[in-house]
């Protein structure tokens, strides 16, 4: 399949500001504009998928279509293997109406006791994040990333947002809550794209980003 190549603006298809922050992070290096859906003003569609992927594109496609312009739209979430794969699409949700994702990740706590998930070796889990670029002509891009680790309680560090201070990715001994930005999701040569959404974004990258992609 060829992939089209994103130029000049796009929508970035979130009311999350972490997410926002990051994704306009990830787009600047390559002289993207990037606008959110917030600052047009335009509503929260409702998330019906039941996959990270079906979300995204929701997400991109109503943006793309409300903007009239290339919309750029994130699902992600934590999915914790004692748990089922839970809580997944619903990671935002677990945080309540406010998104209290302190409450998230005591909810999670809760729930690994409860089935005895005690060691490092039961408290697996990754990070998922599909990312989608919807074109108002109907044109979809979809890509996505993943991110082992291990989940730690009590919580460790302040920076980034959601379940980062209880997740451990492999290979490191801090949380993604302990780490700067550059090291969590910053490209090569600044950093080594660690993140599920700096995985997924240099999949997006080489594909619509890169200067040989297919119109």
């Amino acid at each position: 399949m060829s992939h089209r190549r994103l130029t000049d603006r796009v929508v970035i298809a979130t009311h999350n500001p972490g997410k926002l922050k990051e994704m306009q992070e990830l787009l600047a290096p390559y002289g993207i504009a990037a606008v959110s859906a917030g600052e047009l003003g335009l509503p929260e569609p409702e998330e019906t998928g039941t996959t990270f992927s079906a979300n995204a594109r929701i997400k991109a496609e109503a943006a793309a279509q409300a903007a009239q312009l290339p919309a750029f739209a994130d699902d992600s979430g934590l999915c914790v293997d004692a748990l089922g794969g839970q809580p997944g699409i619903y990671s935002a949700r677990w945080g309540g109406p406010d998104k209290d994702f302190q409450m998230a990740m005591d909810n999670v706590q809760a729930l690994l006791i409860t089935v005895d998930a005690l060691t490092a070796e039961k408290r697996r889990a990754q990070f998922v994040s599909v990312l989608c670029i919807a074109w108002p002509d109907g044109h979809v891009e979809e890509f996505e990333g993943v991110v082992k680790g291990t989940l730690v309680w009590p919580p460790r560090g302040t920076r980034g947002f959601g379940y980062d201070p209880m997740f451990v990715p492999e290979g490191f001994t801090r949380t993604f809550g302990e780490m700067t930005s550059e090291e969590k999701h910053a490209m090569p040569p600044l950093g080594k794209g660690l993140s599920h959404r700096a995985r997924a974004f240099r999949l997006l990258s080489a594909a619509c980003l890169a200067a040989d992609a297919a119109e």
